[in-house]
C-alpha cells in the first residue's frame, strides 16, 4: 500500500508547480489540463472557465511524489490540519529550502537547533501549505 498526498490548489496549481520547481527542485512527472480530459464538457468534471487549469499533475520531490490539481478553481486554496515534512541530512540545505518556502509565505517557527534535530522550522508557503523542515537528527538520537 502507498499513501500519497493529493493537494488541491483551487486554481493556483500551475503557479505552485513553478514555485516548487524553483524552491525544492521538484520535477513534473505528468500534467493534464481540464481541456485535455476525454470526458465531455457536460460531464460536470470541468469547473466553468477551467479549460487551461490543471486537472491532475504529479511531481517528484526527492524520493516522494505528490499529486496536485486546481480542483474546483475557486482561487483560494485551504490546507487545514495538514503539514508536509521534509527531512534532509544537511543543515545548510535545510536552511536554504526553508528560506525558499518562506518567500511570500509565513514563518510559523524560525529555523533553530532543537533536542531532536540540527535544524528545525515550520513555515506556511505562499499557498498556505504548512511545511516542517528538518535537518538530520542530532547525534546520539
Amino acid at each position: 500500500m502507498r499513501v500519497q498526498p493529493y493537494l488541491f490548489f483551487d486554481g493556483r496549481c500551475e503557479e505552485a508547480l513553478t514555485f516548487y520547481q524553483t524552491a525544492l527542485g521538484a520535477e513534473i512527472l505528468s500534467m493534464m489540463r481540464f481541456k485535455e480530459s476525454p470526458l465531455p464538457e457536460e460531464s460536470g468534471v470541468r469547473p466553468p472557465g477551467s479549460d487551461d487549469k490543471i486537472m491532475n499533475a504529479s511531481l517528484r520531490m526527492g524520493d516522494s511524489v505528490l499529486m496536485v490539481s486546481d480542483g474546483r478553481c475557486g482561487g483560494n486554496p485551504e490546507f487545514k490540519g495538514v503539514s508536509l515534512s521534509i527531512t534532509l541530512h544537511d543543515a545548510a540545505e535545510a536552511n536554504r529550502i526553508f528560506a525558499a518556502l518562506a518567500q511570500g509565505g509565513e514563518v510559523l517557527m524560525p529555523m533553530t537547533e532543537t533536542f531532536f534535530a540540527q535544524r528545525f522550522g515550520m513555515v506556511a508557503d505562499r499557498f498556505g501549505l504548512s511545511w516542517l523542515v528538518l535537518a538530520a537528527p542530532v547525534e546520539g538520537l
